[in-house]
């Protein structure tokens, strides 16, 4: 088969794995930057042109987009849909999934368990939403942050009006989530593919960091989910119309409660946590497909 890898950089490790899995299983891979690709739209003949050449044949791409260009690679990956190409993450779920609050919206009319979340235009009722989860400490986040960057902990009711006050004077976009005490600084990753969870792992985070990102200094292992824990994984991923996805959940005292659907998960910490070959599944996610 011929894949297309939609990546901006072939040297990254998830970018790197995904090759070397789809050539080992003998299939034809290519990483193009989809930044660099002309989309071309005309009756009946949807094309896209890179490097000096229309783009022919393609079986399947996996989409690897990061987020500060989800626009334009969204428009790509719809671009290969309409060109008969199979994906590992549909452009509809990857735009659903980009958009925090609608994700939260989606996944609670799934009845999947999350924390209590309140979004306002702007309120000036500081205190009222304060008091909707719960009261502090309590977690303040950016509407288009990732990996842990716009993610604040205010622990005292000073400080959550100050900082909700001042992203309020910025026009910038926050959810304010209860805190999850029980969770201390933990949380899990739960990596899905096809429908089935083929690895998790649970990540904590450095002393003093209520964030468990990797990238900000946290620590990864090995983690075997409950049943409830990878109902959940499966049933959020299937919420947001995503074949591969990286579930994040804390533990709480009344269940798994489910962070972020990640469209587009980093398979080193998985991979390096779990010992397992993730790329494979991913690859082979394909091959039951076409």
């Amino acid at each position: 088969m011929k894949i297309k890898i939609l990546s901006r950089n072939s040297h990254l490790y998830s970018t790197k794995r995904l090759v070397e899995a789809a050539t080992k299983r003998k299939h034809e891979v290519e990483v193009i930057d989809p930044l660099k690709c002309d989309i071309v739209i005309e009756k009946r003949k949807p094309n896209i042109y890179y490097k000096g050449a229309y783009i022919e044949g393609v079986d399947a791409v996996i989409p690897r987009i990061g987020a500060s260009v989800t626009f334009y690679g969204t428009a790509v990956v719809r671009q290969f849909e309409m060109m008969g190409a199979f994906t590992t993450t549909e452009s509809e779920a990857l735009v659903r999934s980009r958009d925090k609050l609608r994700s939260l919206q989606v996944l609670s009319r799934a009845k999947i368990g999350l924390p209590k979340t309140v979004f306002t235009n702007y309120s000036r009722d500081v205190s009222g939403v304060i008091k909707q989860v719960g009261g502090t400490p309590l977690v303040i986040k950016l509407l288009e942050g990732t990996q842990g960057v716009g993610v604040v902990l205010a622990e005292t009711k000073n400080a959550a009006e100050s900082v909700i006050e001042a992203f309020n004077g910025l026009q910038a976009r926050v959810i304010v989530q209860e805190f999850i005490k029980e969770a201390k600084g933990a949380d899990i990753r739960a990596f899905v593919v096809d429908g089935h969870v083929v690895g998790a792992m649970k990540r904590q985070g450095k002393e003093g960091e209520f964030r468990s990102n990797l990238h900000r200094g946290g620590t990864a292992e090995v983690f075997e989910l409950s049943d409830e824990e990878e109902i959940a994984a499966v049933k959020a991923t299937k919420a947001m119309g995503l074949g591969v996805a990286g579930v994040d959940m804390l533990q709480s005292t009344r269940g798994p409660l489910i962070l972020e659907v990640n469209s587009s998960p980093g398979l080193e910490g998985i991979e390096k946590a779990t010992g397992k070959d993730i790329a494979k599944s991913i690859i082979r996610y394909i091959e039951r497909n076409i």
